[in-house]
């Protein structure tokens, strides 16, 4: 039994990971919305595992947090936020695609480096979890670094919220009042995000932050 805990937990964590991976790797908007939302639907699930073998009932409530509103709701409301500015052209990277991917890997190696030696004192499952976490997290800062569509750099920055809920959940879990907290205010600021992508679509009409940068005068 505790083999297939720790390969079951291993399993979704690693998904989320190379998921992350695909995340950096689409170029095309639809694509990235897809690929978001499986990656809600696998921290829901590696939540959901951890709560039944914390026997931790309140991630529960977790995993059903990021099922419905990560993985249904906002990828919806992303679609229609896409479909209503008209963004249906590829995503322009900053640096090629091999130098991203290539960086990322270095990225998920450094926190191996860095996570499991800190960690000494955890179970074999948590550190794992938080190892796989701290990738999560750097390739979620990676993609909002060399994105330069601001629909794809919300992405990007959720995505990194998702890691910090598994590292939450791997080092047995957070106070509800805490999940609650976090879930509400990724709302409000994706609400917020929202209405500010429209505000730009409607005075520069474009979203492409390196568009933006050259309407300012300042070419990099």
């Amino acid at each position: 039994m505790g083999d297939l805990v720790f390969d079951v937990a291993h399993l979704l964590a690693g998904g989320m990971v190379v998921v992350s991976f695909l995340l950096l790797y689409q170029g095309r908007m639809y694509a990235l919305l897809n690929m978001f939302a499986l990656h809600a639907a696998l921290l829901s699930a590696a939540v959901a595992w951890q709560a039944l073998t914390q026997d931790a009932a309140h991630l529960f409530v977790s995993a059903a947090i990021a099922l419905v509103f990560k993985a249904i709701v906002i990828p919806a409301a992303l679609h229609r936020i896409v479909e209503r500015l008209g963004i249906h052209r590829a995503i322009e990277p900053v640096v090629g695609v091999g130098l991203t991917m290539l960086a990322g890997t270095v990225l998920v190696a450094l926190s191996i480096l860095v996570m499991l030696p800190i960690t000494l004192a955890s179970d074999a499952l948590a550190r794992e979890e938080l190892a796989f976490a701290l990738s999560v997290v750097l390739l979620g800062l990676l993609m909002m670094i060399t994105r330069h569509n601001a629909v794809s750099q919300v992405v990007g920055f959720m995505s990194m919220e998702n890691g910090l809920v598994l590292a939450a959940a791997g080092a047995r879990g957070m106070p509800l009042v805490v999940e609650f907290s976090v879930a509400f205010s990724i709302l409000i600021a994706f609400i917020v995000i929202g209405i500010f992508l429209f505000r730009i679509r409607e005075r520069f009409d474009t979203v492409d932050l390196q568009a933006l940068d050259q309407f300012r005068g300042e070419r990099r």
